[in-house]
């Protein structure tokens, strides 16, 4: 008996330091983003690598799917960042979408979310597979609008880091959960600086306008 406990005791210690690296990787990631630092991509790198194996261990499968995809957006997000920098030789670029485009998206994200839950309700054991399949499929397309510097993807991060405490904290991963209450917090912060270089770019443009009439 005394055994189990101590195996029962070392694997919760490990899981919580897991925990504790992946949020501490994952919080990084998020305040270098906000201020347009290349170096969030290896972060997002490493921190989805640990959190893939604590959601395998949560019998969160939508979430270790989502981890993979991370992964190869971290990737493409290094990459993208970079062509617009050189393009631009700002590092502080940023893009803006029409309302009708996120209308679409919305739209469209909302539909695979449904499919997607009806998939991993008949024929997986997750839990909370609905809200799960939306929380993923949200953030699968916030990333990519994260990777293309669209400044309303912090408002998606609010809602998603909303949906994601409440699951954390029914499955007991009370990091994470503190996580997404700092990522709600950090993700208004993100959309008012973006917003914030987005106006000035706009200016900057209409003066250079301007100035060549």
């Amino acid at each position: 008996m005394t055994e189990l406990w101590q195996q029962l005791l070392n694997q919760w210690q490990l899981q919580t330091a897991l925990e504790l690296i992946a949020t501490v990787l994952a919080l990084s990631y998020t305040v270098l983003a906000i201020r347009h630092s290349l170096w969030c991509w290896p972060a997002a790198l490493a921190s989805t690598v640990l959190t893939l194996q604590i959601m395998l261990s949560a019998n969160l499968y939508t979430d270790a799917l989502l981890q993979l995809y991370y992964a190869g957006m971290a990737l493409y997000g290094w990459w993208n960042w970079q062509q617009l920098r050189n393009q631009s030789g700002l590092a502080q670029q940023v893009v803006e979408w029409r309302g009708s485009q996120h209308l679409r998206l919305i739209s469209l994200t909302a539909l695979a979310g449904l499919l997607l839950g009806y998939l991993m309700q008949q024929y997986t054991s997750t839990d909370f597979a609905w809200l799960g399949a939306q929380i993923s499929c949200f953030a699968v397309v916030t990333t990519y609008l994260v990777a293309k510097k669209v400044v309303s993807n912090w408002l998606y991060w609010i809602v998603i880091d909303a949906a994601s405490i409440y699951m954390y904290l029914q499955k007991d991963l009370y990091f994470f959960s503190a996580l997404f209450v700092i990522y709600t917090l950090t993700a208004a912060s993100g959309y008012f600086a973006w917003r914030s270089n987005y106006r000035q770019q706009q200016l900057n443009n209409a003066s250079g306008i301007c100035a060549s009439g």
